[in-house]
Formats: structure tokens, C-alpha cells, sequence
């Protein structure tokens, strides 16, 4: 008879936590790395938790930061527990060996959602899988939108990226005792977590604690502060209540969430919208990431990692049937993806040339993709040779999807056989494209090698999915090559007529929102 192993038990600097042996690997859940945000420390940067005494329970995911749930548009897609409760400020490790010594690479993930929505307790984020390869992964919550992004005269911004910084150096301090190696740390995440990446990689008071970075599908970026100012200011005239955070701080938690998921229904990567971002701050995060990434010297030791999804678009537009309705709208789209890239008619009529039989919509969605994600992110490897680029083509099986945002989570982390992994990819996803993902980060975080080659003159992207996986020299450098030189679009720099019409003139992105009637905030 197999004796079963006693709970594993760890010591951290706050106290010791008690986990859980699962599947071959001890799970740690919940543990804190700072102190309640409420009350006195609402809207302020994170504080140590207080000590406690004998073992604490780590066997259940602790509580998640306050958020609006999906629309019901996004939910049929995406999963998004919540777990109620102030501690919200909290992580989870899966280890194969916890205990000081084993020193191995650690992979800290920071999920994605707009920085509105999600959480580390997302059955695809399961780290089991990592833990059997010999990674010790950590998952991360943080503050989200109002509370963890909103722009105040009386309050410190970036109060979630400080959050994520806390938590980096939880895990510097800590996780040697959980059998990881401080000095291998990989952060890795997706959409909104890679924009956190490359806002942390670029801060001063993260210089050291990075051996390694993957963005997926986020490139770095800052929002403009007045962006930011105009969702508090319209949050706060919808509630009567002044744009302060000591004002917001009075109102009720859940008039708070009514109130940001309402003003938010305008948020769309694709149309723009109000929306939360990181901000320059002068503080943590002294200028643009990017700039700082290209021109400065901030991570000038950390391997890079960077891709996307082929069809990202169709996850900010499928669901609730946008992809019909700005294939309606036709050229006042076509006019609004200008607006939103800053660009002149030259480049829409340039991806039309290339794609002359792509719909309005495709040819939009695949605009503000590139402006968003791929011409970042080949910048930023031009800037830094060496650095691997990926591109994930498989198709979900649902309709419409295609290889669209998100896909490829499920991929990564091995966890496509998880019920919530499959309301985004449906049935059918290959194991044998998840093995060799799945491969490919954990030999990143290992050795800083995922496989293929790194990027030079050729620029070389690792494409998965698309028959046999393959590395290819310059994909779509046509289209990347339209935005060379592109100007900021003119009031009157508007598409050519089409069959229904000229296109309106002095088109502006709030008008496309408006006709859009979007259903819901989407994934970022």
C-alpha cells in the first residue's frame, strides 16, 4: 500500500502556508503578497501582509480583485471566476520539489482581460503541467480596472502594475524556499499581461528581478492619462460623485462595478473607446515602455519572447455579431481603423490590394492588429536582435473564430482537455501542437532557447498551427511594409467610395462606437 505523502508545508517571510500534493506536484494557492487594497489602502500602492502565526491553508484559490463579469456575448467564450473577498492580492506556486536547493527556472504569469476582468484562479492557467517539466510557476492576481488602473489628482496611478511589481518581489525573496531559482525567473503573459510585461520590464524598480520575458499577444504600450481621466470623469458624473479617488472610495463596490462595466461597453481594441491602460506616471513607470525598450537601457539583459495570433481580431469581433456590423458599416469602418492607427487611406487601400477579396471587417481587424501588436513587436526586435518571434495559426473548431485572441492559452499551459479551454478552440484541438508549444516555453524559461532561431536580417517568426510547424523568413512583410512612411490621418483622408456610397466625411472613432452598439468589453 502507497503511503499518501503529508501535506507539503513552506515558510515565507510572512508566515508558513500549507499546500496540497496533486497529480504529482505540490500546489500552493492563495498565499498573499500584500495586505487587503481596502479601507486606509484603497487606491493607495500595495502594502506587506501582516504576519501570521502557526500554518496558514494554502489549498483553494483565494479571492479575486473586484471586476464586472463578461457580457453575456464574451462569456459563451470566456471563462472567469470570482472568488469573493478583500485579500485579493495573492498568487499561487505548483512545484515539483518544494523545498530550498532544487533551484529551477520559475515562470510567473500574469493574466490577461483588458485589466478589467480575469484572474490567476482560470482553470486553462493550471501550472500543473509546468510543474512536471521541472518549472516552479507562479500565477498572479492584481488589481483591475477602477481600483487598479484609474487615474486620480490624489492617488498614485498604476496602482495594479504596482501590484504585479509587489508580487515580483514576493517571488524574488520567496520562491527559493519553494524550490525555485530567483535568478531564472521567466515572466510570461497574455494580452493585457504582456502590456503589464513590458511596462514592468521597462520600470526601474523591476531592473534584476527578470532573467527572461514572453508577450503574448501585448505589445508594451502607455495610454494617454487624459484616456484614462475621461473614464473616472465619466464614471464619476454616472455617479453623481466627484473624479477623486477619496470620493470613489465611498461608493459602494458594487455601484462601482455597475457603473465601470456601463462606461466600458464602449472599450474595443479595434474602435478604441474609454479604457484603463497603464500611464506614464514618473514613477514606476518613468516613460513609454516601448521607447524605453527601444531606445533605452531598461532590460538590457532579458531574453525576449513575442507573438500573436494570426486572426486576433475575431475575438474582439465575433461575439455579438460585430463582425457583421462593421462589415455594414463598410467605409465609415474603414475611416475609423485610420483613426485609430493614424494613418491616411494609403494603407487600408494597400491591405485591400493585397487581400482583394477580404471583407471590410477582416481588413480593419487585421489593420489595428498590426498596429497594435506586430509592428510593436518586430520594432522591438529589431532593437534587439536575437529575440524569438512566434505566430499561432491553428483555428479554433467554432465558427468564425479562426486563430483568434486567446487561442493559444490553452496550448501553452496543456490544459485544452479543461471544459474552459474548449468554449474558445471547441473540440478537437491537437495534442501533438499543444506538446510542442507547450515544449518550446518550457525550454525558453530553461535555457532562453524555445527551438528556433532568433531574430536577425532574415526576421524569422516560428509559425504553429499552420500544417507542420515551421520557422518563415518575413511573413506578411508586405503589409508591414504599408505603414513605412504612413502619415496621420486628415479629416478628409478617407477611403474611396464603395458600392453602397461615398463614406461619410469627417468620420471620428466615437461615431464607429456609437453605430457599433458594442455588447461588452473585450479581451485585452
Amino acid at each position: 500500500m502507497t503511503a499518501v505523502p503529508a501535506d507539503p508545508v513552506v515558510s515565507t517571510p510572512h508566515g508558513a502556508v500549507r499546500g496540497r500534493h496533486e497529480d504529482g506536484v505540490a500546489v500552493f494557492r492563495g498565499i498573499p503578497y500584500a495586505a487587503p487594497p481596502f479601507g486606509p489602502r484603497r487606491f493607495r500602492p500595495p502594502e506587506p501582509p501582516e504576519p501570521w502565526d502557526g500554518v496558514r491553508d494554502a489549498g483553494a484559490f483565494g479571492p479575486t480583485a473586484p471586476k464586472p463579469p463578461y457580457s453575456d456575448a464574451f462569456a459563451q467564450y470566456l471563462s472567469d471566476p470570482d472568488v469573493p473577498g478583500d485579500d485579493c492580492l495573492n498568487l499561487n506556486v505548483w512545484t515539483p520539489e518544494p523545498g530550498p536547493g532544487a533551484r529551477l527556472p520559475v515562470m510567473v504569469w500574469l493574466h490577461g482581460g483588458a485589466l478589467t476582468r480575469g484572474s490567476s484562479g482560470v482553470p486553462v492557467y493550471d501550472g500543473r503541467h509546468f510543474a512536471r517539466d521541472g518549472i516552479v510557476l507562479v500565477s498572479v492576481n492584481y488589481r483591475l480596472g477602477v481600483e487598479g488602473y484609474g487615474y486620480f489628482p490624489d492617488a498614485p496611478a498604476n496602482a495594479g502594475l504596482r501590484d504585479q511589481l509587489a508580487a515580483l518581489r514576493w517571488v524574488h525573496e520567496s520562491i527559493g524556499a519553494f524550490g525555485g531559482d530567483p535568478d531564472t525567473v521567466t515572466l510570461f503573459g497574455q494580452s493585457a499581461g504582456a502590456i503589464s510585461i513590458g511596462a514592468l520590464l521597462a520600470a526601474p524598480g523591476a531592473q534584476g528581478l527578470v532573467r527572461r520575458a514572453v508577450l503574448q499577444s501585448g505589445a508594451p504600450e502607455a495610454v494617454e492619462r487624459d484616456k484614462v481621466r475621461r473614464m473616472v470623469r465619466r464614471m464619476a458624473a454616472r455617479m453623481k460623485t466627484p473624479a477623486t479617488a477619496a470620493a470613489f472610495a465611498e461608493v459602494d463596490r458594487g455601484l462601482l462595478l455597475r457603473t465601470q462595466g456601463e462606461v466600458g461597453r464602449l472599450s474595443s481594441p479595434v474602435v478604441g473607446g474609454p479604457a484603463f491602460g497603464i500611464v506614464v506616471d514618473g514613477d514606476i513607470v518613468p516613460r513609454d515602455p516601448l521607447e524605453a525598450l527601444l531606445y533605452g537601457e531598461a532590460a538590457a539583459g532579458v531574453d525576449l519572447m513575442m507573438g500573436w495570433t494570426r486572426d486576433e481580431y475575431r475575438l474582439w469581433l465575433v461575439p455579438g455579431g460585430l463582425l457583421e456590423r462593421v462589415d455594414r458599416l463598410g467605409a465609415v469602418a474603414l475611416a475609423g481603423a485610420m483613426a485609430r492607427c493614424r494613418v491616411g487611406a494609403e494603407v487600408p487601400r494597400g491591405y485591400r490590394a493585397l487581400r482583394p477579396d477580404a471583407r471590410a471587417a477582416e481588413t480593419v481587424g487585421q489593420m489595428v492588429t498590426d498596429h497594435l501588436l506586430r509592428l510593436p513587436m518586430h520594432r522591438l526586435a529589431d532593437a534587439r536582435p536575437g529575440s524569438h518571434l512566434y505566430e499561432f495559426a491553428w483555428p479554433s473548431t467554432l465558427p468564425g473564430l479562426g486563430s483568434c485572441h486567446a487561442l493559444e492559452l490553452g496550448f501553452v499551459f496543456g490544459t485544452g482537455d479543461a471544459p474552459e479551454a474548449r468554449k474558445l478552440a471547441g473540440e478537437g484541438a491537437p495534442q501533438a501542437l499543444a506538446d510542442e508549444m507547450h515544449r518550446a516555453w518550457v525550454a525558453f524559461a530553461a535555457d532562453g532557447d524555445p527551438g528556433w532561431r532568433g531574430w536577425d536580417a532574415t526576421r524569422p517568426v516560428r509559425i504553429f498551427g499552420d500544417g507542420e510547424t515551421r520557422t518563415a523568413l518575413g511573413p506578411r512583410d508586405a503589409e508591414l511594409a504599408l505603414w513605412e512612411g504612413a502619415a496621420a490621418p486628415r479629416a478628409t483622408a478617407l477611403p474611396p467610395p464603395t458600392a453602397d456610397g461615398p463614406p461619410p466625411r469627417g468620420t471620428e472613432i466615437r461615431s464607429v462606437v456609437r453605430r457599433l452598439r458594442l455588447p461588452g468589453a473585450v479581451r485585452r
